[in-house]
């Protein structure tokens, strides 16, 4: 009988395994996860970081027009502002066709108002806020002026131009993700960080 009663309590505690391990772990992560969390808040509102003085100015790492005559395309990003930063980064696209003494940048910035979407000659490679970018893409010579005429056309149906929403998107990511897809001659591979890529499917 003992030997019965023991073959049951281990084919019982075999059964419920994954449950009880799944109920450790939630008492044990959950308390854990929302001190993570709240310290993230906490660092980001002490933060002595102000955005209104934060660095926007340019990396160095584009190549400057006045001396650099042929065609250049780049995606970049770089760390989202404040404690964002520790986990999600901001992307955009800039570029020049052959010739031209100024960069074209394309992104979306959620506090522009009704339209996020932005098209306009600016620094390719600006500081996000204080965060150095650094370049996820690079094209640049022979071939580069389709894939900018193509990039200019797909930024041009982006069908959220007027949305945005931190998460789950659509986002600066779902933007740089949408033209990605839409253009698959630039062989753009977003990293994880770019939360709200995922969200570009959407429009298809």
């Amino acid at each position: 009988m003992p030997g019965i009663i023991a073959q049951v309590f281990v084919h019982r505690l075999v059964e419920f395994r994954p449950v009880l391990v799944n109920y450790i772990l939630m008492e044990v992560l959950k308390p854990l996860l929302v001190v993570i969390i709240a310290t993230m808040i906490l660092f980001g509102c002490s933060s002595h970081m102000d955005w209104h003085t934060a660095s926007r100015e340019s990396a160095g790492i584009a190549p400057d027009p006045a001396v650099t005559n042929e065609a250049v395309l780049h995606v970049y990003g770089a760390d989202a502002w404040s404690w964002r930063g520790w986990f999600a980064i901001h992307t955009w696209i800039a570029a020049k066709r052959t010739g031209e003494s100024d960069y074209t940048v394309y992104d979306v910035i959620g506090w522009r108002g009704s339209q996020v979407l932005g098209i306009r000659q600016d620094i390719p490679d600006r500081y996000w806020y204080g965060a150095k970018p650094r370049l996820l893409k690079a094209h640049r010579g022979e071939g580069v002026e389709e894939l900018i005429d193509a990039v200019d056309k797909a930024a041009h149906v982006y069908p959220w131009k007027t949305s945005y929403k931190v998460f789950p998107g659509p986002n600066s990511n779902t933007f740089t993700a949408w033209i990605a897809m839409q253009v698959p001659e630039l062989e753009l591979k977003l990293p994880f960080s770019a939360i709200g890529s995922g969200y570009a499917s959407q429009g298809n």
